[in-house]
Order: C-alpha cells, then structure tokens, then sequence
C-alpha cells in the first residue's frame, strides 16, 4: 500500500511539472501611429533586402508557426534568449550598419518588412527560427 501511494505522488508531481513548464511564444503585431506618403520623390532606396534572424533552442517542447505568429511550448530553454523578433530586429539593424554607418541622426523607415519563421522539430529538441527581412529607405526632405 505504501508503495502505491508513492508511485502515484510520482505520478501526480510528474503530471504536474510537465503542465507547469517553460512557455514562450511571439506575436509580431505591428501597429502604427505615424503615416508615411511615399507618393512623392521625397526619399531613395538606400538598402535592399537587408535580413536579422534569430533562433532558440529547447528541450521537451515543441515549435510552429502561423502567419507572423512563432510559437514555442517547451520545458527548457538551452540556446537563445527567447526574443526572437527583437533580436532579428536587432540584427537587421546591425546588418544596415555594418555596410551603411550609424543610423542615428539619419531619416530613415524599414519598408516591405516581411517576417519568416521555420521550426526545426525533433523528438526531445525543438529549435525555432525567425528571419525579418526589410528594404531602408531614407528620406531626402
């Protein structure tokens, strides 16, 4: 009888853990206050194609992607912060810098910003991967 009631506290601590683990999921929902007219000759293409990508990886979990959505539901988080559209984000810019200087003091927008998303799933290990792609402009008035 005592084994038993030890074999089910297992069971039920178990259970529990395994409801209770690490999630982490990432919306991109872009929302924009300011309006831009690109109707005039008022700015250049000064980058194209420019690309940040950022990945984690977890164990016991899993990884899918809907539209802009990335979601991550795993245990343990074992590479990568879990911000995953910041840190593309970041990389993009850093990428914008390294060929085109410093963007402060600079009038420039991210256009035709397109986001992907790919999961690589196995049976213990999930890692999930996000590219943001984007064209700068910069304007000239």
């Amino acid at each position: 009888m005592k084994t038993r009631t030890v074999v089910m506290s297992l069971i039920i601590a178990a259970s529990i853990l395994s409801l209770t683990g690490c999630a982490t999921g990432g919306t991109f929902v872009s929302g924009h206050m300011t309006e831009v007219q690109l109707q005039k000759n008022n700015f250049k293409i000064v980058a194209r194609d420019l690309s940040g990508e950022a990945q984690a990886g977890y164990l016991f979990g899993s990884s899918f992607s809907v539209g802009m959505a990335t979601n991550t539901f795993a245990l343990v988080r074992v590479s990568g912060t879990g911000q995953l559209y910041k840190e593309a984000l970041q990389n993009l810019w850093k990428s914008y810098e390294a060929a085109n200087g410093p963007v402060e003091g600079k009038k420039i927008a991210l256009v035709n910003v397109r986001y992907d998303a790919e999961a690589l799933n196995l049976f213990i290990y999930t890692q999930p991967k996000i590219v943001v792609r984007a064209d700068v402009i910069e304007f000239t008035e």
